[in-house]
């Protein structure tokens, strides 16, 4: 076998691992270029069933996406797949991860009628859909720490280590960005 052919079926395979492992296909990362800067991936998120936490959700991502530059959370557009749905419901706040990046996070009322801060909760469960586990028992400063940081936590952003680890459960599937790209609204514009 020649070394093109042996390079080529390595790429196969890598592809195929990524999609086993993520449920998305990957391509090979190409070497920076000096005029295309390296993108995030892209995990999409519908919150229409969100309820009276939409902005809470956004609020969350908005969090994850001040945190890591590995993975970035955007809004579905219309018609688009979403990776993850949020859905709002009267149980307890839980995330149901189906693959890296992908699954449901439903942001219950039960511990919002407790009195902990919904935008917490909605970083908190991104965190489960992005690879984390909760860390229990823990302090307010660790987001993974969830209800056991107490009622009066507001911290919604991961600490130095869940954000490293992020960065490494994304750090393959960065791709390079268009030449050109366009500049976007504030992360809270028209939410």
């Amino acid at each position: 076998m020649t070394t093109g052919k042996v390079s080529r079926v390595l790429v196969a395979l890598l592809v195929v691992a990524l999609t086993w492992t993520t449920g998305q296909a990957f391509a090979a990362t190409p070497a920076p270029d000096a005029d295309r800067p390296l993108a995030a991936r892209v995990v999409t998120y519908d919150a229409s069933g969100a309820a009276e936490f939409v902005t809470a959700v956004h609020r969350g991502a908005d969090a994850w996406n001040a945190s890591v530059a590995n993975v970035r959370l955007v809004p579905a557009q219309a018609g688009q797949r979403a990776n993850v749905r949020v859905v709002a419901d009267n149980g307890w706040p839980r995330a149901q991860r189906t693959s890296l990046g992908n699954g449901t996070v439903w942001m219950g009322r039960q511990a919002v009628n407790e009195g902990y801060n919904t935008v917490r909760i909605a970083s908190h469960e991104f965190g489960h859909i992005l690879g984390l586990p909760d860390v229990k028992p823990g302090p307010c400063s660790s987001l993974m720490s969830g209800s056991t940081g107490g009622i009066s936590c507001t911290n919604q952003f991961p600490n130095a280590q869940e954000r490293a680890t992020v960065e490494r459960y994304f750090a393959g599937s960065l791709l390079l960005a268009p030449a050109a790209t366009t500049p976007h609204a504030p992360a809270l514009a028209g939410r």
